[in-house]
């Protein structure tokens, strides 16, 4: 019995060739050439996702992502989207005008949970949609390492990176930032974190009633970043006459200033309100000046 195709009868998804196959057939080419090493269990939920979303499984549309539940106390497989789900489903809206390159931050060489690593500080991306007037508009999203970064986890709950971000800092940043500009772009195509951007994490798991249904749902949570430290009261008064100094210049907004402290560091309201003050009154000196 073709046990995928009888799944999917009801729900009218014939319209893609490889699910025609027997599902043993599937797994077994699954199993050899796109997913190697994944159990059957893992892939049989790839073709499921695949099936319901129409999607060809041999594209790897989506990754099978090892994940540390905290709850169960073991590594599941969770099936996530990938990047490339996210540029196809783009480019077949018929207004996707293409991705810029890549432009990074400053590199930075830290030693964290006991590995040393140089990463960028931050990534941008701009993701362009040509809008049905024929206007084709930019949408950008800059995301930093330190905010992104899937860690070790496991049972050593390690916060160093993990292998692949350790190797590839720059190529992983680089599909995180992507990844959310194209969310920004076309939110039509979901809000779910692709799987470049959560191998690695952790699964916390809890439970919660829905009001409404009165069932108990389980509500998986994404890993709590390291807690960052206070900014001190001395490296702030040092450094506020060098953040004047780029705000009034133009080379930096005050915003930019404070994107940049909070990657490393938790700001006071009174920190942060006095950042934001060199932003107007930059833009003060601009009005005077254009006057």
């Amino acid at each position: 019995m073709n046990a995928v195709v009888q799944s999917k009868k009801s729900q009218s998804i014939t319209t893609v060739p490889v699910l025609e196959m027997s599902e043993q057939e599937l797994i077994s080419v699954l199993e050899n050439s796109i997913y190697p090493g994944a159990s059957r269990e893992s892939i049989k939920m790839a073709i499921s996702y695949c099936a319901a979303a129409k999607l060809d499984p041999l594209q790897k549309p989506v990754h099978i992502v090892p994940m540390w539940d905290t709850k169960a106390k073991r590594m599941r497989d969770v099936i996530m989207p990938g990047i490339g789900l996210y540029r196809t489903q783009a480019a077949r809206s018929g207004e996707y005008a293409g991705v810029s390159e890549p432009e990074f931050g400053e590199d930075v060489t830290e030693n964290i949970g006991g590995v040393t690593v140089t990463y960028p500080k931050w990534c941008k991306a701009t993701v362009k949609r040509r809008l049905p007037s024929g206007e084709i508009v930019e949408f950008s999203a800059k995301e930093f390492w330190k905010e992104n970064y899937a860690v070790k986890g496991g049972q050593e709950k390690s916060i160093a990176p993990n292998a692949m971000w350790a190797k590839r800092p720059y190529g992983q940043l680089a599909k995180c930032a992507e990844a959310q500009a194209l969310r920004k772009a076309f939110p039509e195509l979901g809000a779910q974190p692709t799987a470049e951007e959560m191998q690695g994490s952790t699964i916390e798991t809890s439970e919660v009633i829905d009001g409404q249904t009165g069932e108990i749902i389980q509500v998986q949570k994404s890993p709590a970043r390291p807690a960052l430290e206070p900014y001190s009261l001395e490296h702030f008064e040092q450094n506020f006459p060098k953040w004047k100094d780029l705000v009034e210049s133009g080379k930096r907004s005050a915003e930019d200033i404070l994107a940049m402290i909070r990657s490393k560091a938790t700001l006071t309201e009174e920190q942060e309100a006095a950042i934001r003050a060199l932003g107007e009154t930059a833009n003060d000196f601009a009005e005077i000046a254009e006057g």
